[in-house]
């Protein structure tokens, strides 16, 4: 399998790249975190309509360019390098995959033509008060009422849900468990009986907020496909996020060695740069090490998400492979840079920050191990002769 980027994609990275070298700057970063909004809705107008990049992965008879995955995984890498402040991976890496992969033609009619716009802004509501990996702590119950249905409960660690018009709820009927009887459903933020509250998080640049679903009154038009029957659905969708989330972190990563290259080749400690240490030399070769096998295990999960038998496996060891390379990059700049890197003025901390707080979505490293292993039989009991 070829997973080098063909001459279209690197053009793609290019472009996207040149953009966020314009608008995403750290001093505009950290003018959208101390930001009412706390996001920056130019940079998110920029994105959608002058660069298109709403619609990469989106159908072209909704608008969109139709170009695939590999090519959001581009976008989603080069946004990571810049920490950037804006609802992409919650609407493109989560959002869009679970209205693609419900097959609901009239809510992808409705919704994604206004997604491609830039007009929504969405959120998903996975987990409750654990934050256990869906399926465990499905939080939202979905019951039947007189003229559709109610949704209660309260979704905790909901991504950027602050800056969200559109809520991608995953729920669950009364007396199930596991896979079985969960419901996806497509939800205005502002149903009556629907309240967002905003939560200060480790990570500043992408906050978390909670969601409380009382009596919250929706119809079966809110529904994507059949209720209880939306396993394949949410599968999908991590299986998209966790690999959207992977460039994500991959982009970070990078950009944390590079910070660090240049600072080393500057940073003078007994008449010597600090790059000329063996110390730092093999500290850089390692950061350079993970973040290429990073960058294999990425585009080799991505080519894989359209293999049914394969995607689950492949998502998982991108997702482990890049957030431990994020997490080491990340932590190993903040050693690099000294003093320095431990102050508010440095944006190493904002790396590092985020490194920690990816690495808590989606069930992190560990789960993926675990995923990994149960999918390949590893966990299954040795057989004993009698």
């Amino acid at each position: 399998m070829n997973i080098t980027l063909t001459d279209e994609q690197q053009a793609i990275a290019e472009s996207a790249r040149a953009f966020l070298d314009e608008h995403g700057s750290s001093a505009r970063l950290r003018a959208a975190i101390e930001s009412a909004d706390g996001w920056d809705p130019e940079q998110w107008r920029a994105m959608a309509q002058e660069m298109g990049w709403l619609g990469v992965a989106a159908p072209e008879r909704f608008g969109g360019s139709d170009l695939g995955l590999v090519e959001l995984a581009i976008l989603h890498e080069e946004v990571g390098r810049t920490l950037t402040a804006a609802p992409l991976f919650p609407t493109l890496g989560l959002a869009l995959p679970a209205l693609m992969s419900a097959g609901c033609e009239a809510r992808q009619a409705e919704f994604l033509p206004r997604l491609i716009e830039g007009g929504i802004r969405a959120a998903v509501c996975l987990t409750g008060a654990t934050g256990a990996p869906v399926p465990s702590d499905v939080a939202i119950r979905l019951e039947p009422d007189s003229d559709g249905w109610r949704l209660n409960g309260t979704a905790e660690y909901v991504l950027m849900g602050h800056a969200a018009n559109l809520l991608i709820v995953i729920a669950r009927t009364a007396g199930t468990t596991g896979w079985d009887g969960l419901s996806l459903l497509a939800v205005a933020a502002d149903t009556p009986g629907i309240s967002i509250e905003r939560l200060t998080s480790l990570d500043l640049t992408r906050p978390f907020s909670r969601v409380h679903f009382h009596q919250a009154r929706v119809g079966d038009d809110s529904l994507l496909g059949a209720p209880g029957t939306a396993a394949a659905a949410v599968r999908r969708m991590l299986a998209v996020g966790t690999v959207m989330l992977a460039a994500e972190q991959l982009g970070g990563a990078e950009r944390a060695l590079e910070i660090s290259t240049e600072y080393a080749k500057q940073r003078v400690q007994f008449g010597r740069v600090i790059g000329s240490f063996q110390a730092i030399k093999h500290k850089l070769a390692d950061m350079m090490l993970a973040v290429e096998s990073a960058r294999s295990a990425l585009y080799y999960a991505v080519r894989l998400l359209d293999v049914p038998d394969a995607m689950a496996e492949a998502a998982a060891t991108a997702g482990a492979c890049c957030s431990e390379a994020f997490l080491q990059c990340a932590g190993d700049t903040i050693q690099i840079h000294g003093g320095i890197g431990f102050t508010w003025e440095h944006d190493a901390h904002l790396y590092f920050k985020r490194a920690r707080a990816s690495a808590a979505l989606l069930g992190g490293p560990s789960h993926h191990y675990e995923s990994v292993a149960s999918l390949i039989g590893l966990d299954e009991a040795p057989e004993t002769s009698a």
